[in-house]
């Protein structure tokens, strides 16, 4: 079980047995799920002391709590894109209380998916120069995935990057160059997918009364994305 392993993992690490915790779970988690959640911890054999939404846990993290410029309530935007899944949450923070106000996301959409345009896009251009496809051969795959995965995080620094791969397929070599601009090129459906739940969370915003803090949907779409590229790239 995941538990069990992350258990291990903590122990190891600090050294001492580990019986209380606090699990973490989506926002839209219903109380069924919540539940589930709770008693896979009694099962991995840890005192489950309490469930938090992954929006609050995140904002603790940052110390967003102790970083109060103001005096009163504070709208905290989370924007959390997983390995598989997103979402985007709003909380308010007042007097070390945590409220998440509204939550919305894609389950089926997160990095894997931007990784995977530029590996479609790296087989495509090796069978165009070499006149062969890997999409079955999975070491192939697995190779050239590792090299994207690594000329992604270097594009968070630098507009280009380049693949080097000795004997990736049939004992040929590939080797090619992507800049930041292609990456964006690539995946820019998948960013207007990630938009889609912001539109409807800026919309949801005014619902609760936040104007004071509010941000207007085309500016937080421009600072959304941004991060975004950010956050994929890093």
């Amino acid at each position: 079980m995941v538990l069990i392993k992350m258990r291990e993992i903590a122990e190891a690490y600090l050294g001492s047995t580990i019986k209380n915790v606090v699990v973490t779970v989506p926002a839209y988690f219903n109380d069924s799920q919540r539940q589930a959640t709770k008693d896979a911890g009694v099962i991995a054999g840890l005192n489950v002391m309490r469930i938090i939404n992954e929006p609050t846990a995140a904002a603790i993290a940052y110390g967003l709590d102790k970083k109060a410029t103001s005096v009163g309530e504070k709208n905290i935007l989370i924007f959390d894109l997983g390995g598989g899944t997103f979402d985007v949450s709003l909380l308010t923070i007042e007097e070390d209380i945590f409220e998440v106000k509204v939550t919305a996301g894609d389950t089926h959409l997160g990095r894997e998916d931007f990784d995977n345009r530029m590996v479609n896009h790296f087989v495509q251009e090796f069978k165009m120069k070499n006149k062969k496809d890997i999409i079955g051969n999975p070491r192939a795959l697995r190779r050239l995935r590792t090299s994207c995965e690594r000329a992604k995080r270097t594009l968070s620094s630098t507009p280009q990057t380049t693949i080097e791969i000795d004997s990736l397929y049939e004992g040929i070599n590939f080797y090619s160059t992507i800049t930041r601009a292609r990456f964006e090129e690539l995946n820019i459906d998948l960013f207007r997918k990630c938009m889609e739940p912001v539109e409807k969370f800026s919309n949801s915003c005014r619902t609760f009364s936040m104007e004071r803090n509010y941000v207007r949907a085309s500016t937080l779409t421009r600072l959304l994305h941004m991060v975004l590229l950010f956050r994929l790239l890093s």
